[in-house]
């Protein structure tokens, strides 16, 4: 009996090894993908529009947009940056086409929230942002996020469809399906802080699998000793 339950439990230790190997090369894949996007040139937004068609994954992917901001429309989304806590600003921008996307211009401190205590940042007329696309959230990340608080136009996570709807768009309003982080390109006054995208990946399969194999082999050992033992004794 003991020693079926540790071929079972062996097998599970090699079970989770395996996985977390499979996990590494998906994670070192990953990473090679963002790292080579990241280094590429900035892209139309209409050749991103169909790569997202195509795949629907953009993240981090530089393009180049052009379009006027609606000030009046910014979201707030809680955030830090460089031990400060505050907003990044999320502001629909309009296209030629009629269309809209929101734009994350950046970070702002907590006490400069309101805009109107930083109108040198609220740029007027027709402007060219770069940036890296990011991938729209298919829901809310964790359980342990608070919900977004619309009312006060705060949100803890980004929820596009709901950043969009509550920015006082026209009616009928088409939204490009991914989101924009605008580049460190300073803006009038310094507010909002651009470039804040940050790609903080971990990268800890290869310690985890090695920990579940280490496991599996120590099992190993004592099963041995276990069925060596009664030869011994006799």
């Amino acid at each position: 009996m003991l020693i079926g339950l540790g071929l079972v439990l062996f097998a599970i230790l090699i079970g989770l090894g395996t996985w977390q190997v499979q996990r590494l090369h998906w994670k070192e894949d990953l990473l090679a993908t963002i790292d080579k996007r990241t280094h590429s040139a900035p892209l139309p937004l209409a050749d991103v529009e169909r790569e997202f068609a195509d795949s629907h994954d953009v993240d981090y992917t530089p393009v180049t947009v052009t379009g006027t901001f609606l000030h009046q429309g910014e979201r707030h989304f809680f955030s830090t940056w460089e031990g400060g806590s505050g907003f990044n600003v999320y502001t629909p921008l309009r296209l030629d086409d009629g269309r809209f996307v929101l734009v994350n211009r950046g970070f702002v401190p907590y006490d400069l929230k309101d805009p109107a205590r930083r109108q040198q940042g609220e740029i007027a007329g027709k402007v060219t942002v770069t940036g890296l696309a990011r991938n729209p959230l298919p829901g809310k990340p964790s359980m342990m996020l608070p919900d977004n608080d619309v009312a006060k136009n705060i949100f803890y996570w980004k929820d596009r469809e709901v950043m969009a709807a509550t920015a006082g768009l026209p009616a009928g309003f088409v939204l490009v399906p991914f989101f924009i982080d605008a580049d460190k390109t300073p803006n009038p006054g310094g507010l909002p802080v651009g470039g804040v995208t940050i790609i903080d990946l971990p990268n800890n399969h290869l310690q985890y699998a090695v920990t579940w194999y280490g496991l599996a082999a120590a099992l190993a050992a004592v099963l041995i000793l276990r069925l060596r033992r009664p030869a011994k004794e006799a």
